[in-house]
């Protein structure tokens, strides 16, 4: 008996040694010597287990803090670990997991361990400029400051001086934000980098801070073309919530659309947030297409839409499809019977295509296995239970492509 509540004791006083390494992990974008202080402008991830496993826990540690501090510009790294007390294998008989390695895993060699080291380093940024090509400039109000701030994006590749150890400490961020995030093969020489800077000013001078980028791979299409695919697209934490991501991605859409050799924009495995950020981008770019004025919409979709949308911006048709339903939305007085009746029919229509092909399946499948009064009534459940999934999937679409509506609305 003494032998079990000894070990529920140990037990006990081991929990207190687990630490959410969603919470301990404290990343900072630092411009000034103070920002080292503030707690205001410390973060943290959305997601560990790329690092720390499933849990997020880390064993071994009270009160652990990982320290990962930028500097905004280049991205200069300070990496320090502190807590307040830690296992010891002698007395405890477990060992504390080792954090500093498995940090050490994603990011580059190079960084700093002390604060003076960094802080001397931060002295200078002032010599740090955004590398490869100026695509665009933008300002945003800013409420707190009471002005408008200058952004920048430029298009970048591994030929840029210093821009591959850069990347390589830029890239650590995904591990953190991007769920499924891995690391590219930076020399393939397809992949094209694009990248955000904001303009901010330290003792007269201009400097640049990092605020977010995308990485686009450059796939090959017989004969002549190629297929830009977005793969990577992080706005950094402090920023989000903004508009950048918008300004990057129509940036990078307009950058691709004067190219004769590109075929069409996609993007692999898209996040829900990175498809409705591609509506709106998308939808703004081709509201004054000719192919898409009110007539033609009320006319259904159509061959001509496609052909505008690819040759003029590079959008593919499925893309296209969700333009001019978003847009027909727009177009669709949906208090009226007749026309909210159309809209719907012509949404749902596209939407039953996947359905359909699944009722054949089952059918074939069903006249080998079972026989025909059994079939029939199967078919009645399916088809009650796949006109309520088809009301609710438009249902949904239809307040998506509102918010749609209503950002470009203010846009």
């Amino acid at each position: 008996l003494f032998f079990f509540s000894g070990l529920t004791a140990t037990e006990k006083k081991l929990a207190e040694y687990k630490c959410n390494t969603n919470e301990a992990i404290q990343l900072k974008l630092v411009r000034f010597p103070e920002d080292l202080e503030d707690e205001n402008t410390t973060f943290n991830p959305e997601y560990s287990h790329q690092v720390f496993g499933d849990d997020e826990v880390a064993f071994g540690y009270k009160g652990l803090k990982i320290l990962l501090y930028y500097i905004a510009g280049n991205l200069s790294t300070l990496f320090r670990i502190e807590y307040t007390s830690r296992v010891n294998e002698k007395f405890d008989c477990v060992e504390a997991d080792d954090v500093e390695s498995k940090i050490r895993e994603i990011i580059p060699p190079g960084f700093c361990t002390n604060t003076d080291d960094f802080v001397s380093l931060l002295e200078k940024e002032v010599n740090f400029k955004p590398f490869g090509m100026l695509l665009h400039t933008y300002s945003i109000h800013n409420e707190e400051a009471g002005e408008d701030i200058t952004y920048q994006i430029y298009k970048a590749d591994m030929t840029c001086p210093g821009f591959r150890e850069y990347h390589e400490r830029l890239q650590t961020f995904l591990m953190w934000f991007i769920e499924t995030a891995s690391f590219i093969d930076v020399d393939d020489e397809r992949w094209n980098y694009f990248l955000v800077f904001e303009k901010y000013n330290k003792d007269g001078a201009t400097l640049f801070a990092t605020v977010g980028y995308m990485t686009v791979y450059n796939y090959y299409v017989y004969p002549d073309k190629t297929r830009p695919r977005v793969s990577q697209m992080l706005i950094l934490p402090p920023f989000q919530g903004e508009g950048h991501g918008a300004q990057l991605l129509e940036t990078v859409h307009r950058y691709y659309m004067s190219s004769p050799t590109v075929l069409d924009i996609t993007a692999e495995d898209p996040s829900e947030n990175y498809v409705k950020l591609r509506d709106f981008v998308l939808v703004k770019l081709c509201q004054d297409l000719v192919c898409f004025s009110p007539v033609k919409l009320m006319q259904g979709f159509s061959q001509e839409m496609v052909t505008e949308a690819q040759q003029k911006l590079k959008i593919n048709k499925q893309h296209t499809r969700r333009v001019y339903e978003i847009l027909r939305l727009r177009a669709t007085n949906m208090g009226d019977a007749e026309q909210s009746r159309s809209y719907r029919l012509d949404v749902k229509r596209r939407l039953i295509g996947p359905y359909k092909k699944k009722q054949r399946e089952l059918a074939k499948m069903r006249r080998c296995l079972r026989p025909e009064e059994m079939t029939n009534q199967l078919n009645q459940i399916d088809l009650n239970l796949q006109r309520e999934q088809l009301e609710e999937s438009f249902q949904q679409l239809v307040s998506d492509y509102r918010r749609v509506l209503e950002r470009l609305a203010q846009a």
